[in-house]
């Protein structure tokens, strides 16, 4: 077990201290150092495994490198940790680790541009165009990469000055554009086919990249609890309300536990990062980003006059959703069929009498 696969698994695991109750029972106390423990051991696993030998790496050889237990159970050890975190109340207490996170999270990007850049072979045989069954798991990717709606009205209401909300958007999103198509690029041009479905998987195993997955692994657990904010903003406050004042912390806390709990079944029944992004972005991205939005202007402006241009603009963005919604979750339910069904067998062929 290395720690690429750790990182896999907190990405599964994401997509949700001041304010942690220090009034936690023993119980989750105790499952937290357990969780901790069996961390440490990864760690070690890992660190016996590492080398200074930083060669390119076209055969994903990362992904195994000793033999360990399940790593579903993996996940369970992360579950007590992203519990404590998403207690955090407000999202002014999550700004400095935010920060934290972005700072690593940047520095680890420099080090795989590096190696990138370095080790680009000719691409002339790449192909020019891909298979057109890739192209709907593209669109569901690239849209819930780009749609940011359940986090961008939150931190606008929650700015000090949202009157430049509008500025940091579009400087945010520049570079973000920037970033996804210009790393897109290199790594294909670096791995061409052999690319994983996150790129740390083709990172060599060596103690300069193992470092670069250790931040990882930090900045994507310290956003889950940005991206929890919002479902816990809608789906709590009406429960609280309904209870009595001296049972809302009890019924607050039980609810983030489980609805935590709940992603972390999702990311131990599929662990599939890249189908399950791409599944995500093509059944409820499409809908907030390009579904939604152009429908609900039509009916909120028709009796206002709206231009045919703007709504003719609106209705094929929607089409375009919703094509893109029907055949991208299509295409991502079959292939995550058929990668379970192919690790069966693999799971059974050493067992079946031959």
């Amino acid at each position: 077990m290395d720690f690429n696969l750790i990182l896999i698994r907190v990405q599964m695991l994401r997509r949700s201290p001041l304010s942690l109750h220090l009034s936690l029972s023993p119980l989750l106390s105790l499952s937290l150092c357990l969780s901790l423990l069996s961390l440490s051991l990864s760690v070690v696993e890992a660190a016996n495994a590492t080398t200074f030998n930083c060669h390119i790496n076209y055969t994903n050889q990362t992904q195994v490198l000793v033999p360990s237990f399940d790593s579903r159970l993996y996940m369970l050890c992360f579950l007590p940790a992203f519990i404590l975190l998403v207690f955090t109340p407000n999202l002014k207490f999550l700004a400095p680790l935010s920060l934290v996170a972005n700072l690593m999270m940047t520095a680890s990007l420099v080090l795989i541009y590096f190696y990138s850049l370095t080790n680009i072979t000719y691409p002339i045989n790449l192909p020019k165009v891909g298979r057109a069954k890739d192209y709907p798991l593209f669109f569901g990717t690239a849209i819930f990469a780009f749609e940011g709606i359940g986090v961008v009205l939150p931190l606008e209401n929650k700015m000090q000055r949202p009157h430049t909300f509008t500025l940091v958007l579009y400087l945010g999103m520049g570079i973000v554009t920037f970033l996804y198509i210009s790393l897109g690029t290199i790594e294909y041009m670096c791995f061409g086919d052999d690319i994983g479905g996150s790129i740390t998987l083709n990172l060599p195993n060596c103690w300069t990249y193992q470092t670069v997955k250790l931040l990882y692994c930090f900045g994507i657990f310290i956003t889950f609890a940005l991206q929890f904010y919002v479902p816990a903003e809608i789906l709590i406050p009406p429960a609280v309300a309904r209870v009595p004042p001296r049972w809302e912390t009890a019924v607050d806390l039980t609810l983030r536990t489980v609805l935590v709990i709940f992603t972390c079944a999702l990311a131990v029944l599929i662990p599939e990062l890249d189908l399950v992004i791409s599944l995500v972005g093509s059944v409820s991205s499409s809908f907030l980003a390009l579904i939604f939005p152009p429908l609900l202007q039509i009916l909120t402006f028709h009796t206002e006059d709206l231009s045919p241009l703007v709504t003719v603009k609106n209705a094929i963005i929607s089409v375009v959703g919703l094509v893109g919604f029907l055949a991208g979750t299509y295409i991502a339910i079959e292939q995550i069929i058929a990668r379970n069904a192919l690790k069966h067998e693999e799971t059974l062929s050493p067992f079946m009498v031959q």
